[in-house]
């Protein structure tokens, strides 16, 4: 079994720096946030974004979590993938347990979620009026 470093000299960090980077922008979370979603500094993180430093591995898997990505995609072992099904790492984790609910509380749901759409939708027609 390989270790860690044996897995870190592996990878192209560069393109590991590079795909961190480009899902990241992707899913409009800032390098801050990231971070803070993850417990490091944010120092720490962006120099995991220029390359000039690894995560443990550890902190590689919660971060394809949050990111919504298998690890060889974050590696750069498989292309990136352009479906992203919710860019709000909170409302993604919510997303998965809303099944469990019982039906009452997820017609519930839906309309709540529905009247902030279509209230969405009507700021942005009538500012652009």
């Amino acid at each position: 079994m390989a270790t860690y470093h044996q897995l870190i000299e592996y990878l192209d960090m560069s393109e590991f720096s590079e795909r961190l980077k480009q899902l990241r922008m992707a899913r409009n979370i800032t390098q801050a946030r990231l971070a803070e979603l993850i417990s490091v500094d944010p120092r720490v993180y962006n120099r995991w974004e220029r390359g000039t430093a690894t995560p443990q591995f550890d902190t590689v898997i919660k971060i394809a979590d949050i990111l919504q990505v298998s690890l060889d995609e974050l590696a750069g072992r498989q292309p990136v993938s352009t479906e992203v099904k919710i860019h709000n790492h909170d409302l993604s984790k919510l997303y998965y347990q809303v099944d469990d609910l019982p039906d009452e509380d997820q017609k519930a749901l839906v309309l709540v979620i529905d009247s902030f759409v279509k209230k969405t939708q009507m700021a942005k027609v009538m500012a652009s009026k």
